[in-house]
């Protein structure tokens, strides 16, 4: 899994900006993770996609946009994964290694759940 993390403008927009380039260029995205951040005016947008080539295309495209100030390929030392997981006693929440929570899903089975990746 390749990890993107950007810090963008806090503003009406720029998201709709930065999903129109993977759009542009068809490049498939796994997960999405957006929040305020650090400093202060500004948000960071976590994306994850399964191929090399798309997320290089990306960072290259994201870097020359208005509103993005900062583009890093994340390397997978610096990710994490979370999951809430659905299962018949509950949800629960799991953080961890993304190997790691991929093994808790598929060890667990549970009815539903979701998994983000996410980059600091």
């Amino acid at each position: 899994m390749y990890v993107i993390s950007l810090i963008v403008k806090n503003e009406f927009g720029v998201m709709q900006r930065v999903m129109g380039e993977f759009t542009r260029n068809k490049i498939n995205i796994e997960t999405i993770v957006v929040g305020t951040c650090e400093l202060p005016g500004k948000s960071r947008i976590v994306l994850s996609m399964i191929n090399e080539n798309d997320a290089n295309l990306a960072s290259g495209k994201l870097k020359m946009l208005q509103d993005v100030y900062e583009v890093e390929l994340v390397p997978e030392s610096g990710q994490s994964a979370y999951a809430l997981l659905s299962t018949s006693s509950g949800n629960v929440g799991v953080v961890g290694g993304s190997d790691q929570v991929e093994e808790l899903i598929d060890r667990s089975k549970p009815e539903r759940y979701v998994k983000a990746l996410n980059a600091l």
